[in-house]
């Protein structure tokens, strides 16, 4: 397992991350990319726990994201089923099982501030903290092939990864309002949405 987990983790994070799989009786899938999710954690019929992560995630965001996953079991366990998956008792357990992650030793220096401010309330998904998600963009080994939406010109049509064409509107407190153009519905897009420029 410690030679799998290398593979995809911050060379530091390997031993503790293989720590609690091991402590938590965690069945690790590493999957191919999804594009919907980073990650994903279920109770398996036989009380067993599964975790799945795209194979695809740089290190520091399947260090993240695999954290998160736990955090899901662990506040799970701790508290029961009938908590809000992203509730209290998640956010709690998250930014205790993060802490002993959040050092130079793991990740890179410029992340460090954007981490440590993230997990002071994190969200549902590092994807919707653009602050953080486009710092983690940074190292991606493939080559950007999108633009965010927040790049490019208001009024210009762009392309989401599952074909639909949007008209970029005008910016709300944090999100854009885009138009689709094949209904007219109004849709609120985070400003790190990774979409492709038409005009």
């Amino acid at each position: 397992m410690n030679t799998t987990l290398s593979k995809y983790l911050p060379e530091r994070a390997v031993e503790p991350c293989f720590e609690l799989i091991k402590s938590h009786g965690v069945h690790l899938k590493i999957v191919n990319h999804r594009v919907t999710r980073h990650g994903d954690y279920r109770k398996l019929p036989n009380g067993g726990h599964q975790i799945t992560v795209n194979a695809s995630l740089n290190p520091y965001r399947f260090l993240i994201t695999l954290v998160h996953e736990i955090a899901h079991l662990v506040a799970f366990e701790n508290h029961g089923r009938c908590i809000k998956p992203h509730g209290m008792e998640w956010k709690r357990t998250f930014q205790q099982l993060m802490l002993p992650f959040i050092r130079p030793e793991i990740f890179p220096t410029q992340l460090l501030p954007i981490i440590a401010q993230h997990f002071k309330n994190p969200k549902a998904s590092s994807s919707t903290d653009a602050r953080l998600s486009i710092a983690l963009k940074a190292f991606d080994q493939e080559e950007r092939k999108h633009q965010y939406v927040f790049e490019i010109p208001s009024g210009s049509t762009f392309r989401l990864y599952n074909g639909k064409l949007f008209k970029k509107g005008k910016r709300r407190i944090k999100r854009y309002e885009c138009v689709e153009l094949a209904t007219g519905k109004v849709y609120l897009f985070q400003p790190n949405a990774e979409v492709e420029l038409i005009q």
